[in-house]
């Protein structure tokens, strides 16, 4: 592949930390394979040998010994980074521009979909463009979340993203915070694309390709941490700021301003570094074809930083960041695989009654008179006489009691559930033990030290 893969898998779950606090975000099971297994696999579908993953020691010792993880085939290029709250995704990059020989392309680790991957791929070779990313449709959860009571309105702020007739450049990014004094378009953007489709209720799924130039950029401006925060609107910004030789508008002085401060490079050494800049120009030139309609100027308006985005209106295109989402993702992810729904080292009795919408991982005991359904069962978890679990995810090594009723809830791994427990819509931290003839509902039940609001 001309492209460079790197994965994202240092983030430390901050927004499910009920979930996070003994298990990282990236080993964090689904359908019984840890979250990065699945745009690992992605990568590894299309044809990628190798990837870089940017990590942390403690995810590299859990991956070494991981069965689903020994399944991948590809290379995997592990680079561990100290687990500083405060190194984003652009520093995580900025730390391996020695690895970076050609274009990237650029994975979080929380990311589960079946995008055809070659359609952001080939808006990127297409225009030759320095940023291609895909979007998807904002999801309404449906699922009740463990430890909610009532209905809680979601905290996050709309995107607006402009994007022109074809549905394809990506000319505006903005986010409603930072949007105090209304929405305000360039005149730059407006005289080159006099319609510009407004788009909101749409996420950005993490998936980026970037030139190898980008990577250099951020090496010279230290000052941009974050890739989704910082890097993606500065590039899209930056797409119609004036070239040197011609006047500076105020918007484009505000830009080479922020440049000088930052003590960064000037934009035209992100623009021209392509090796093949020169034969891509020439084409260009010698040919009738034309991104746009409504005047004569050359293709693109002459600028040559350019950004697309692919937006998946249909399909499955998650990003597993908070509780409702990773719910989500367990009931949906297994559908992406024909595989055994019973692992083949799993033992189930012949008196227990399981749906064919469950899972039940290796190495697990399932007892008589047992009734399974809508739920994932981890890993060598043992699960004794006359118990009845729906919709809800097992983790691994949990052992449940005889006679409990688990239904909606999230149960992490190495807890135990007593005799004739009755679990409605709780989470259990890892290694909790909850005592026999409990009944609890709408509850977080995890360690004095874990505690948190929900």
């Amino acid at each position: 592949m001309e492209l460079q893969a790197v994965l994202m898998a240092a983030g430390g779950g901050s927004r499910m930390p009920d979930l996070t606090y003994n298990t990282p975000k990236p080993m964090l099971p689904v359908g019984n394979k840890p979250l990065m297994w699945y745009p690992l696999n992605l990568l590894e579908r299309v044809g990628f040998e190798e990837v870089i993953v940017i990590t942390t020691k403690d995810v590299h010792k859990m991956m070494s010994t991981d069965p689903k993880m020994k399944d991948v085939k590809m290379k995997l290029d592990v680079v561990c980074i100290q687990e500083d709250g405060d190194m984003g995704t652009a520093d995580a990059l900025r730390y391996i521009q020695q690895k970076i020989k050609s274009d990237v392309l650029v994975v979080s680790c929380d990311l589960i979909t079946d995008v055809a991957l070659h359609e952001v791929v080939d808006l990127f070779r297409a225009h030759n463009a320095t940023l291609a990313m895909l979007m998807s449709k904002a999801h309404e959860f449906t699922e009740t979340v463990p430890g909610q009571k009532g209905k809680k309105k979601t905290g996050e702020q709309r995107d607006f993203v402009g994007v022109d007739q074809s549905g394809n450049r990506l000319l505006f990014m903005a986010n409603e915070a930072d949007l105090e004094d209304g929405l305000s378009i360039r005149k730059s953007i407006m005289k080159k694309h006099p319609r510009m489709h407004i788009k909101t209720g749409l996420v950005d799924a993490h998936l980026y390709c970037l030139k190898k130039a980008v990577v250099d950029f951020l090496a010279d401006n230290k000052s941009i941490s974050s890739i989704r925060g910082e890097l993606l609107p500065y590039l899209v910004r930056k797409q119609f700021s004036k070239t040197a030789n011609c006047p500076k508008s105020k918007d484009d002085a505000d830009d080479q301003t922020q440049k000088t401060i930052d003590g960064s490079t000037n934009s035209t050494e992100l623009l021209i570094s392509s090796r093949d800049e020169p034969l891509l120009q020439l084409a260009q030139e010698r040919s009738c074809w034309n991104d746009h309609r409504g005047d004569m100027s050359e293709a693109y308006h002459g600028g040559k930083l350019r950004c697309y985005v692919h937006i998946m209106d249909r399909g499955l295109c998650y990003r597993v960041n908070t509780l409702a989402a990773y719910i989500e993702a367990n009931r949906l992810a297994p559908k992406l695989f024909e595989e055994p729904a019973v692992h083949p080292s799993a033992v189930i009795s012949e008196r227990c009654q399981m749906w064919s919408d469950s899972i039940i991982g290796a190495q697990c005991q399932v007892a008589d008179k047992t009734s399974i359904e809508g739920s994932t069962i981890g890993n060598s978890t043992t699960v004794k006489e006359k118990v009845k679990i729906t919709n809800s995810i097992i983790m691994h090594g949990v052992t449940i009691e005889e006679g409990c009723n688990i239904h909606g809830c999230v149960i992490c791994s190495n807890a135990v559930i007593g005799r004739g427990a009755d679990l409605t819509y709780c989470l259990v931290g890892n290694e909790q033990q909850i005592e026999p003839e409990a009944e609890r509902t709408n509850e977080v039940i995890v360690g004095t030290d874990q505690l948190m609001e929900i």
